[in-house]
Order: structure tokens, then sequence, then C-alpha cells
């Protein structure tokens, strides 16, 4: 039971943890009043606006700083993982989702056509949402700031 106590009670826990559920929500409200329609897949899916990948690992950063300062290992472990999650969020993962959407649009079109592509279900898409834009991931770096500010500034902990 120590075990639990101590992880609810955990700030950076409690942190990463907001940052990640804040953003996921904001995603979810986000796309339901731009598409007008609920999407599940959105309340756990990759991609959009904000990254909660750049929420969470900010959150997680800021956490460590408060808890740990800046003079032991903890805050640059924090950083560079926040560093490189974040750039891969923005690059790799990002261009991942514009291959797809080409992908996508070829196996339309071949389809269009009378082809089939033998390998793959004729229903199955390969996913878009999978990266974030520079705004995107700016927006969730700081929205995780300020999900452990405020969790430091106002948590009983």
């Amino acid at each position: 039971m120590q075990f639990i106590y101590d992880v609810v009670h955990n700030p950076l826990m409690i942190s990463a943890a907001l940052g990640w559920f804040v953003a996921q929500t904001i995603k979810t409200v986000l796309y339901v009043i731009i598409n007008h329609e609920f999407n599940p897949e959105r309340i756990f899916g990759s991609g959009g606006m904000p990254s909660s990948h750049s929420a969470t690992v900010c959150a997680l950063t800021v956490a460590t700083a408060y808890e740990y300062g800046a003079k032991g290992f903890e805050l640059p472990m924090a950083f560079f993982f926040a560093f490189i999650v974040m750039y891969d969020a923005r690059g790799v993962r990002r261009e991942t989702g514009e291959q797809a959407k080409v992908l996508n649009e070829l196996i339309l079109q071949w389809r269009d056509m009378g082809k089939t592509l033998a390998t793959m279900d004729p229903m199955e898409q390969l996913k878009e949402f999978v990266g974030h834009t520079p705004l995107q991931v700016l927006v969730g770096a700081v929205l995780g700031i300020l999900i452990a500010v405020m969790v430091h500034e106002f948590g009983a902990f």
C-alpha cells in the first residue's frame, strides 16, 4: 500500500500524468469542434494539437527541476529525454504521418483503377495522425510547463 501511496503523491508522476491527460483531453475536444464528430481514437492517439508527447516530458522535466534542482543527474536526464522525445515527435514521427497520407492516397488511386495490393486488407489505412507540427510541440511544451508549475505551487505533497 505504501508503494501506491507514494506513486499517487509523487509530484513528478502527477505532473507528467496530468500533462498527458490534459493534452489528450484538449486534443479530443478540438477534434470534435473542428470536425463536428467524436473520434474515440483521439483520446489515446498520437498527433494533433497540442502535443501530449511534449506536455508529458516537459511537465516531467519541470517537476524534476523543482524536486531535485540542477546539481544532480536527474535534471539533465529529464531534459535530454524531453529534447529527444520532442525532436522525434516533430521530426521523424511527423514525416511518417506525411508519408502515410501520400501512401493512403496512392492506395485509393490504385483501387479506383481496379488494382489491388495483395498484402493489404482493403479496409486498412495507414495512420496519418502520428507526429506534430512545430506549433503543436511548442503548445504542448508550454502546457506541460504550466501544469508542472501548478502542481508544484498548489499541490500538497
